[in-house]
């Protein structure tokens, strides 16, 4: 098993002039941990499971991203996850494809359907009922899929959709792997299996996500796709540092599952000092195979 980090609190030690030191603090320390992921969140305004207000520090995310390409030379990097509504699905392709080439491979495009409706009324952000979200949802992943392929140029006709070119150079240096987040068991599964390359859910508990992966299989069963194909993560409870084998001994089950990460959230004061401290987790929990 493999270990990530997912920095979702922006409240650095020191205020907004030493976000950006941290943050490059925070790229070293995960680079040099072996963890194979970093990513951010994509929302406009701070959210409440974080336990902060909605005016707290909220970066935007692919800037954000783009900064950590340049702090950063071997972990992925992706957002945890962007919401469909949040930019145009062709411009979208374009900034994945720009941090993939200027990160030398390691972009990954992490979306979901949406849910925070403050922040879109907050700046004016169409927020569409949930059923044309799913459906933007499926012709974004549609779109991605054709701007990366060097040999299809052509438009795209779709019901929410219509581009008429498709260019899209340079094209990525590593093809982005699609990780859809979410747990819905009828629509967001169900586009795992045909659009996604790898998928993230709560891990609330072992016996949680063996339904959910015993749903997304017989999903893969229903299109042919092989389920082991499908790289599966999981954002679990932050370890504490100085408790480490506890927490490698809570990720037993889930690695028994066929778990490929656990991807775990450091405070947000000081978070480059935790990763530090949390990086003998990673050699650990490769030992569960």
């Amino acid at each position: 098993m493999e270990l990530g980090f997912h920095v979702p609190n922006f409240e650095i030690d020191g205020g907004n002039t030493a976000i950006a030191g941290e943050l490059a603090r925070v790229g070293a320390a995960a680079d040099n941990s072996g963890a194979t992921w970093l990513s951010f969140m994509d929302h406009f305004f701070q959210i409440e499971p974080v336990g902060l207000p909605a005016e707290a520090h909220m970066l935007e995310g692919y800037t954000t991203l783009g900064y950590l390409a340049a702090h950063t030379s071997r972990i992925d990097l992706g957002l945890l996850v962007t919401g469909v509504t949040y930019r145009h699905p062709g411009l979208l392709a374009k900034i994945v494809t720009t941090l993939d080439v200027l990160s030398g491979g390691r972009a990954v495009l992490g979306i979901g359907a949406a849910w925070f409706e403050r922040e879109h009324l907050g700046l004016g952000v169409p927020f569409p009922p949930v059923a044309e979200r799913f459906e933007r949802l499926e012709e974004t992943l549609r779109i991605c899929g054709q701007m990366w392929d060097p040999g299809n140029n052509g438009p795209f006709e779709g019901k929410h959709y219509r581009l008429a070119e498709t260019i899209c150079s340079p094209q990525p240096v590593r093809r982005p792997r699609v990780l859809i987040g979410g747990g819905g068991e009828r629509k967001t599964l169900r586009l795992v299996t045909r659009y996604g390359d790898a998928c993230n859910l709560f891990a609330s508990s072992p016996e949680a996500v063996e339904h959910k992966l015993d749903v997304l299989r017989r999903h893969c069963d229903d299109v042919g796709r092989d389920y082991d194909e499908i790289r599966k993560t999981v954002l679990v409870h932050d370890p504490q540092p100085d408790d480490r084998d506890e927490f490698v001994r809570a990720m037993v089950p889930f690695a028994k599952l066929g778990v490929h990460a656990a991807i775990v959230m450091p405070p947000g004061d000081a978070p480059a000092a935790w990763i530090d401290r949390v990086a003998p987790v990673v050699g650990q929990l490769a030992e569960l195979g």
